[in-house]
């Protein structure tokens, strides 16, 4: 697939760049060689293969699921100017 320089000057537009008039043959060589390489993607039989979620093998490192800190709600609740059933109650800021 090969763009025209108007195509060229279009998506420029659209993408909100400024392209010169001496940079829109490089944009537009630069653009057709992706394009090139999306092709040559496209024709790689692909059955069979499954998707990955990642390149590489990689483990995720877990830790154990421990408690580190004590249950404070009752003394931060404490200070709260509202509190009703273990919740904070607010004031209303949408009618």
């Amino acid at each position: 697939m090969s763009l025209s320089n108007e195509q060229v000057g279009r998506i420029a537009r659209l993408a909100r760049l400024e392209i010169s008039a001496s940079e829109i043959d490089a944009t537009r060589n630069k653009l057709d060689g992706i394009f090139e390489l999306i092709e040559q993607m496209q024709a790689v039989d692909t059955t069979g293969v499954a998707p990955m979620s990642h390149p590489q093998e990689l483990a995720t490192r877990l830790r154990t699921d421990t408690v580190t800190e004590s249950d404070r709600r009752a003394a931060f609740q404490a200070t709260a100017p509202q509190t009703e059933a273990g919740l904070y109650l607010v004031p209303k800021v949408i009618e």
